[in-house]
């Protein structure tokens, strides 16, 4: 017997993994009663023992498959082969010990480490409030200077290159807006340093490359700006540095010396200038420009009515315009136009107005004048003037065909006060489809007033039912 024993421990499990999982023969399933042996190597074993050792193999494989990923979850089984219910962790199992998160004291009701303040990136308690860390004089890191200090955001000064590039794109979008507080505030954001002076100068310069209304809107500005970004001295400063730099100008804006002097003159009416500033620089100019500059300045402000000249020194064109001020520049530049019949200064008149969604209004009034003049001498200029402002287009298709829609429209009511504005009126419509003015669709929605006509003298006044 113990011979047999040892032979039965001493089986190779590769070749017991061979073996069928039956353990019975195909005798046994029919009833036989003798028992079956089985020669290995060269020994006869009893299929009994060889049973017994494949069940134990079986078990311990299926439990090292689900020690590792069931252990301490789900049903395991036991070195014996017996299933162990779902909580308990195989006692076999490698990781059952270090994956046992209960108190290995036994004591305690499996709450969460120091009350959950623990772990990985965990500041604290949840709705824990930190007061404010007290200075621990005793500490050896510790400084008298860090509880006096106080820490405040520190804006760089600008230096030129870096000023010229943050307030140039800042003030051609001024020119687009015209909010002057928006400016002021986008100024006190940045450390101009002393380079406060350097505002006007650089406004001054990029408006006398640009447009008329572009130059009003920059003697707002400096306006505004006077003593709550810039100071009265700053100003002062940025104009000798202009009449200094009038020679470098001129080669971009020819006209730099008359501008310059209407921007002093202007600049003296709002009061950022003291009146003397002019006076400072007599006879002590060698520069031919800064002389002319000074001198139109001069001219300027001893004009009488200085004060409503100063105002106006940049026209009046420009969108910020109300309408009923536009209106009344237009009907003015046609009444000079009748008068001079120089057709060249109405349109640069025009021009300088700087509204050209409003250039309706001009097509309006001329055809309106027309309607209401006796002559032919109105009829031919007006005709003449529209001629030239549609070939030059300087009055664009929609315009033109938006001013004659206007009196199309209105034809009725001025027939109220002209008798024969109707028949006026084809005749200058047709006159400007001859000229090539307005298109045949747009002068053929030209309205006509029928004739009222009588049948016979015998019939008692009864009147036509068709017009002609």
């Amino acid at each position: 017997m113990e011979v047999e024993n040892e032979q039965i421990y001493n089986v190779n499990p590769t070749e017991l993994d061979h073996l069928s999982d039956t353990p019975f023969s195909g005798e046994e399933e029919n009833g036989g009663s003798e028992a079956i042996k089985t020669e290995i190597n060269g020994n006869w074993i009893a299929a009994s023992s060889i049973n017994e050792a494949k069940i134990n193999a079986r078990a311990k494989r299926r439990l090292r498959k689900n020690s590792s990923r069931d252990s301490g979850r789900g049903d395991s089984v036991s070195d014996n082969g017996e299933t162990l219910k779902s909580g308990v962790t195989a006692p076999t199992s490698p990781k059952g010990k270090f994956l046992d998160r209960r108190s290995r004291s036994g004591k305690g009701r499996g709450l969460p480490k120091k009350g959950g303040a623990g772990g990985k990136g965990v500041w604290g308690t949840p709705g824990q409030v930190y007061d404010v860390e007290e200075v621990d004089i005793k500490d050896p890191n510790y400084d008298d200077d860090q509880e006096n200090c106080v820490y405040e955001t520190v804006v760089p000064p600008l230096d030129e290159r870096a000023f010229d590039k943050t307030l140039t794109p800042m003030l051609q979008e001024y020119f687009e807006h015209g909010d002057t507080n928006e400016v002021a505030e986008m100024l006190r954001d940045l450390n101009l340093g002393e380079m406060k002076y350097s505002v006007p100068v650089l406004a001054v310069s990029l408006s006398l490359e640009g447009k008329a209304s572009h130059r009003e809107m920059t003697s707002k500005l400096l306006s505004d700006l006077c003593g709550t970004v810039v100071s009265t001295s700053d100003v002062e400063k940025s104009f000798d540095r202009l009449l200094k730099e009038l020679p470098e100008l001129m080669l971009d804006s020819p006209r730099a010396p008359q501008l310059m002097g209407q921007f002093i003159a202007r600049a003296v009416g709002d009061g950022i200038l003291c009146s003397t500033y002019i006076d400072s620089y007599k006879g002590t100019v060698d520069c031919v420009q800064a002389r002319a500059a000074l001198d139109r300045a001069t001219v300027l402000l001893s004009m009488k009515k200085g004060g409503k000249r100063r105002d106006s020194v940049w026209g009046s064109g420009g969108g910020q315009q109300s309408v009923k001020h536009l209106v009344k520049e237009i009907d003015m530049l046609l009444k000079e136009y009748l008068l001079s019949g120089d057709v060249s200064e109405a349109e640069r008149c025009l021009q300088e107005l700087e509204v050209p969604h409003f250039h309706h209004e001009l097509v309006y009034e001329a055809i309106v004048m027309v309607l209401e003049s006796t002559g032919e001498t109105t009829f031919k200029m007006m005709l003449d003037l529209l001629k030239s402002l549609w070939t030059s287009t300087v009055i664009t298709l929609d315009q033109m065909k938006r001013g004659y829609e206007r009196v199309y429209r209105e034809i009725p009511d001025i027939n109220l006060d002209v008798p024969h504005s109707y028949s006026v009126l084809e005749r200058f419509v047709e006159e400007c489809f001859q000229a090539g003015i307005i298109s045949k669709p747009l002068r053929d929605l030209c309205p006509s007033r029928g004739r009222k006509r009588f049948v016979s003298e015998g019939d008692g006044g009864r009147l036509k039912l068709e017009s002609y």
